[in-house]
């Protein structure tokens, strides 16, 4: 490790590689509201922050924990339909509470393609959020998970174990892989007529 009198030690959460306070100061110079998208390896989370000298002020947020809570979701909490509805979510909270424009703060994400991310702005933008994301292609038969059920259907004849064992969730729940899509369409409509 470095050392000297002109050594300066890196603030914590840079060291750890949880902060980049280069895109934090741009966010807050800007003053603009975030729509900030966080993927764990269990869960989505989504916020809208609004900048504030004494910390960030949440107006809304939304956990894909509750999809399966609220609105009976049986696929993964982390999966790109999941990502989707988890930003619909979100998105209609934030425009009951008056947000209509955000800029998407997605962390230590990378930006590449097909990354589930966009996909959770993607559902945000359609709640009715305006979020620029620029000309990022997403494809409509992910978003209903339709990747995950026709490889459902193909590994459920080829081979049943690994079928069992890789979509065991799906099936303890009382989902069929394969039926995903008509699943996805079925929560998106209980979604939509909460109101959020």
């Amino acid at each position: 490790m470095a050392n000297g009198p002109n050594y300066k030690v890196k603030p914590r959460r840079r060291r750890e590689g949880k902060t980049n306070y280069y895109k934090r100061y741009v966010y807050v110079i800007s003053k603009q509201t975030r729509f900030i998208v966080r993927i764990t390896n269990k869960y989505v989370i989504v916020q809208i922050a609004k900048i504030d000298p004494k910390g960030d002020i949440m107006i809304a947020s939304a956990h894909s924990a509750e999809l399966a809570k609220k609105f009976g979701w049986k696929g993964d909490e982390n999966n790109t339909p999941a990502a989707y509805l988890t930003g619909y979510l979100a998105g209609l909270r934030a425009i009951k509470r008056g947000v209509t424009e955000c800029v998407a703060d997605i962390g230590l994400h990378v930006p590449s393609k097909g990354n589930r991310v966009f996909y959770v702005i993607k559902g945000a933008i359609d709640a009715g959020l305006k979020i620029p994301i620029g000309d990022i292609s997403i494809e409509n038969d992910r978003i209903k998970g339709e990747h995950i059920a026709k490889y459902a259907e193909k590994l459920k004849s080829e081979n049943s174990d690994l079928y069992s064992k890789l979509f065991s969730r799906y099936l303890q729940r009382g989902l069929n892989p394969e039926n995903l899509p008509s699943h996805f369409e079925e929560i998106l409509n209980k979604i939509k007529s909460s109101g959020g």
